[in-house]
């Protein structure tokens, strides 16, 4: 089984828009939905949800007023100020690290496991898709990833699926840590800015870290010519192949209104035949092993 995980270094790069393009290309293949602090690509895919789970990702302290005797040695240990002056536990301010439950003399602070967040398992006109809500402000977006990814590798398993296709989150925190350890290889959606620049290196230092093949792929290049081929540059530096460029296109934003991926949309845009190029690009990289893939004439999109 191969998984290619969608990265950027930053939102807004055209990540989520790309994913769900190649969902038009691909077969055998089941969707994951790893940015669960903004999920979005249900808005294209447009999932019938078929199974909805709780996610169980924290604890929360509450105080016992029965038991509480006002000692204040919660108010004493908490380093986040959680515990306000009428022994109340303020639940934003609380980090659920919980210090207070150990150290209460009385044990008169309960801490039971919140829910943070729903998981769904779907249908989707290109296959089956996993995919999380986070709650608002909720903490443990890494472990809601790696449940998700491991939802889909178990569906994909079940149903005898060859490949995942994940739309990863932004940046190179937790979730980004969680959403790539053991896939095939990452494609890194950059664009051409200072902070794409420096967005792009951070995101190749990490694959490198954990031994994960990176690509890039340069969206709206035509914005600044400069700074794509210094991205290119940057790429052959740090041996991270470029597998292809995407000219600015407002096809892109329109299909999305329409909650179509472009290949749905519009067959005609430039966009279209450069998402195809590397698309086959990206399966043509040693680490897929030529992995097999449509005959787009088939679909109509050739």
């Amino acid at each position: 089984m191969k998984e290619l995980v969608v990265l950027s270094g930053k939102g807004g790069t055209g990540k989520t828009s790309i994913t769900a393009a190649f969902a038009s290309l691909t077969q055998n293949t089941i969707f994951c939905d790893a940015d669960v602090d903004a999920a979005d690509l249900h808005l294209i895919l447009t999932p019938d949800v078929k199974e909805s789970n709780e996610f169980l990702g924290g604890h929360e302290a509450i105080i016992d007023p029965e038991r509480c005797t006002l000692c204040g040695r919660c108010i004493e240990v908490c380093r986040f100020d959680a515990v306000k002056s009428d022994f109340r536990i303020d639940p934003i301010e609380c980090e659920g690290c919980g210090v207070c439950v150990d150290l209460c003399p009385e044990q008169a602070i309960e801490f039971p496991v919140t829910i943070c967040g729903q998981w769904y398992k779907s249908d989707t006109r290109f296959g089956p898709m996993v995919h999380a809500r986070l709650g608002i402000a909720q903490e443990n977006s890494g472990k809601l990833v790696s449940l998700v990814r491991q939802e889909a590798k178990k569906t994909a398993e079940k149903k005898g699926l060859d490949f995942i296709l994940t739309d990863g989150p932004p940046g190179i925190g937790c979730p980004v840590i969680a959403s790539i350890g053991q896939a095939t290889a990452v494609l890194i959606v950059a664009e051409p800015t200072l902070s794409g620049l420096h967005d792009m290196e951070r995101v190749g230092q990490l694959c490198k870290h954990f031994n994960i093949s990176a690509m890039v792929c340069i969206n709206k290049y035509d914005l600044n010519l400069d700074l794509t081929k210094e991205i290119e540059t940057l790429a052959r530096e740090h041996q991270i192949e470029c597998v292809g460029k995407i000219s600015f296109d407002q096809i892109f934003t329109e299909s999305m209104i329409q909650k179509e991926t472009i290949f749905e949309y519009n067959k005609d845009s430039q966009a279209i035949i450069e998402v195809m190029q590397i698309w086959e690009n990206i399966h043509c990289q040693p680490v897929f092993n030529r992995l097999s893939f449509i005959d787009l004439h088939l679909r109509g999109l050739g």
